[in-house]
């Protein structure tokens, strides 16, 4: 298999709708493909300690990023019989409810698209090195958990 060259992941602000339906739209043509499967990640307002997050700051190590990235995707692509894939991160501030990960992938097969969603969303969790600052209401902030 040939390796696919690395991209930037990283878009600033928030991924918006727009982007998301073009992103889609484009695979229209790709007429060996029979299924996509797509996650976006949304910003939760979430209640911590009485005070509610209206937005995350995301920062990250780029380079170091971009290339865990590149890595689970090309897991991916050994693990899963896909077509192509597509992931975008956020960085800088996202307010609730706005998307900040977009991950889409396409196949021949439907059973495909879904095991090979959840381990790169779950590989992009649990390996790259993106760091969100919860920004509460009152304009405080605190470095975001994941669960």
């Amino acid at each position: 298999m040939k390796d696919r060259k690395r991209k930037n992941v990283f878009k600033i602000g928030a991924i918006s709708y727009e982007f998301i339906g073009d992103s889609i739209a484009k695979h229209q043509t790709k007429t060996s493909i029979g299924a996509h499967n797509i996650f976006l990640g949304q910003v939760r307002a979430d209640q911590v300690n009485q005070k509610t997050v209206s937005a995350i700051e995301y920062t990250a190590h780029e380079d170091m990023a971009n290339q865990v990235f590149y890595d689970i995707r090309e897991d991916a692509f050994k693990k899963y019989n896909l077509t192509c894939m597509h992931i975008y991160h956020s960085l800088g501030t996202v307010k609730s409810g706005e998307i900040c990960l977009f991950v889409f992938v396409s196949s021949p097969r439907r059973k495909d698209v879904f095991k090979a969603l959840e381990f790169i969303v779950e590989e992009i969790k649990a390996k790259a090195p993106v760091f969100g600052k919860e920004i509460f209401e009152d304009n405080t902030h605190q470095w975001k958990v994941n669960s």
